[in-house]
């Protein structure tokens, strides 16, 4: 397509680029429509605001993405089963950019990084007790893409902290309540 015809096309142009992406998305996650009839995707996931750095849960039900839906760079969680976006509250804030999300196993801990002051903190948010929690609190050095382990208790990222990207790791220590499988 010649730059002409896309700049005339404008965003409707562009949806229909996008619609096979979407469709494709959808049926590689399960999420076709009913026998007899063609896969649709799911109205909730389509959007024209941009979804980026998806993570799923280990047991493939629960979907964690950073989405610029509500004007802001939020993390937003969607139930694959339900196709429902799932609420989380005490998570987002106005006053922070939210980015590189990532779920233990059935999605009872979410890890992430939030920027409120212009330098990033991994925070660890408890879906059972809606509690966000500062894990890199007094860390020198830069930190990004953390992620943490299926039961809830190991996050690893990279640091900055010796002028080169290095790889550490936080235990959160043996009496946290681990996210078993159920």
């Amino acid at each position: 397509m010649n730059r002409g015809n896309w700049q005339s096309r404008g965003r409707r142009g562009w949806r229909g680029k996008l619609q096979p992406i979407a469709l494709s998305l959808a049926i590689s996650l399960g999420l076709g429509g009913c026998a007899g009839r063609g896969p649709e995707p799911p109205v909730a996931l389509d959007s024209y605001y941009r979804d980026q750095q998806p993570a799923l849960s280990g047991d493939g039900r629960l979907l964690a993405f950073v989405s610029g839906r509500d004007g802001t760079q939020s993390i937003l969680l969607y139930d694959l089963q339900r196709q429902q976006f799932i609420n989380l509250p005490n998570l987002n804030r106005d006053d922070a950019i939210a980015e590189s999300p990532s779920l233990s196993y059935s999605g009872r801990y979410l890890v992430y990084l939030a920027s409120d002051r212009g330098r990033p903190e991994i925070e660890l948010y408890d879906r059972i007790t809606r509690r966000t929690q500062v894990l890199s609190s007094g860390y020198r050095g830069w930190v990004r893409h953390p992620r943490i382990s299926p039961d809830g208790r190991y996050i690893v990222f990279q640091t900055g902290r010796r002028g080169q990207w290095d790889i550490e790791i936080i235990d959160r220590g043996p009496n946290v309540e681990l996210d078993r499988r159920q």
